[in-house]
């Protein structure tokens, strides 16, 4: 008989790092659950009674302090050792997990291994908590706040394990900087007679700079829509306004036969010119010219015929060629669908990107379904085909998150519900004066400073 797996629970308000996390935990043999905010992970701990509770810290709804707090004022799941996920940047974050019972720190960002690990330490060494009373407790008051917190806890020492190693890298890392420091001054005096030479190198090198940021600028605008669509069935309208002047979002749509239109939005992670050169290697390979290396269309070998993808063969492909690993570390989300111009059926595929929106005819805006993980994150992984059924008269939207993540001064954001209020109070304009409205709510909203990530809007309406 095969032995059973240990049962973790993920509590994890990021659906992405949520996922990615518990597939590295099941590779690594735990059968492992995720909660999607503290409430929902609350709930998986009632039910499934695991052996690990690996919580982050901010979460709606229900921190990882009140989550860890339940679990341990519950006689019948206090027993269950819990992790959390914390910076550890103050003093109040220490005893926030103090005063919460928490039985071990992982300080972000952590390495996978260091993470199992400590699972495998508490697994082997439970800690008794049964000789402790939980009504004794010490008043700490810190920043005019008073936190009572356990006493004589195994988790104080745990605390101090991690807040030693933390201090121990960054001995390490001021160490390091200090010999940097030792040899720029050696090197000072070469340096100044060498100045004057330098700076008008330097001069030459932000001319050629400033040249070659402007060639990217002008490449990355050849991955928009810059044709007219002969295409009677729908009318098209977009907005594409990077926050710099290179950008990691690109969008654009074509006809890739007779009776199929294709269109996609893509957002490469981070901005400048990294991003903007990863977004230019991807729409080369998305491009309705039959190609050798063209994704998107290729002629059928046995008919001759142009032979449109599937939406996940493209997304998959996508994965395969551009791992993170070999991009710097960079990845990228994209919404990609096939538009069927004769029976308005729209399929698609989400590698990691916000959900479509589908704005029925007379009734409200509403999120058309799609999940899926970044394009570079996993190895090996198969995408899911979504279908929406469109009607005359329907609208649909394609967007980066730079629309619903605007943030304003208060760093709040413009949300997902705002998105589809604006949406729905919009309707009865043309598209391009809905699309353009849309884009004028996420400048007023970002005010003075103006939107901080890039912002791409795509947007179809069925005749």
């Amino acid at each position: 008989m095969n032995k059973p797996r240990p049962i973790i629970v993920i509590a994890e308000d990021s659906r992405v790092q949520g996922k990615v996390l518990q597939q590295r935990l099941i590779a690594a043999g735990y059968d492992a659950h995720v909660g999607l905010n503290g409430e929902l992970a609350l709930e998986l701990v009632k039910q499934l009674k695991p052996d690990i509770v690996v919580s982050d810290i901010e979460m709606p709804k229900m921190t990882g302090y009140e989550l860890c707090s339940a679990i341990k004022q519950s006689p019948d799941l206090r027993r269950i050792p819990v992790i959390l996920l914390s910076t550890l940047n103050d003093a109040e974050d220490i005893i926030r997990g103090l005063a919460a019972r928490a039985d071990n720190y992982i300080t972000k960002p952590y390495d996978i291994n260091y993470l199992i690990a400590r699972i495998e330490d508490l697994r082997s060494h439970p800690i008794d908590d049964s000789a402790e009373d939980p009504s004794d407790t010490t008043a700490v008051t810190l920043g005019g706040q008073v936190f009572h917190v356990s006493a004589g806890r195994q988790q104080t020492l745990n605390l101090l394990v991690s807040v030693f190693e933390n201090a121990v890298e960054k001995n390490k890392e001021l160490h390091r900087s200090n010999e940097h420091l030792v040899l720029a001054k050696e090197k000072l005096a070469a340096w100044n007679s060498q100045l004057e030479s330098l700076n008008s190198k330097l001069s030459d090198l932000n001319q050629r700079m400033n040249r070659d940021l402007h060639a990217a600028a002008k490449m990355q605008k050849s991955l928009l829509p810059n044709e007219s669509l002969d295409c009677p069935e729908v009318t098209i309208a977009w907005d594409y306004t990077p926050c710099e002047e290179l950008a990691g979002d690109f969008l654009n749509y074509a006809k890739l036969d007779e009776n199929t239109l294709g269109l996609y939005v893509v957002d490469v992670s981070g901005h400048g010119a990294a991003s903007a050169l990863l977004a230019v290697a991807i729409g080369r390979v998305l491009t309705s010219v039959v190609s050798a290396t063209s994704l998107l269309v290729r002629l059928d070998p046995f008919t001759g015929k142009r032979a449109v993808t599937p939406p996940t063969t493209v997304v998959g492909e996508l994965n395969k060629r551009f791992p993170m690993d070999s991009q710097g570390g960079l990845h990228f989300t994209i919404l990609y669908g096939l538009l069927d111009l004769r029976t308005k059926l729209f399929r698609y595929a989400c590698g990691g990107h916000p959900q479509p929106v589908h704005q029925p005819k007379g009734q409200p805006a509403k999120f058309a379904p799609g999940d899926g993980l970044a394009v570079g994150w996993v190895d090996d992984i198969e995408f899911d085909e979504f279908t929406l059924q469109l009607e005359s008269g329907d609208r649909l939207l394609l967007y980066s998150d730079g629309v619903p993540e605007a943030m304003d001064f208060h760093l709040e954001q413009l949300t997902n519900e705002r998105m589809l209020q604006e949406l729905d109070a919009s309707r009865d304009l043309s598209v391009a004066e809905q699309v353009a409205h849309i884009r004028s709510v996420v400048d007023r909203w970002c005010q003075p400073k103006g939107p901080l990530d890039d912002v791409s809007i795509l947007s179809v309406e069925i005749h």
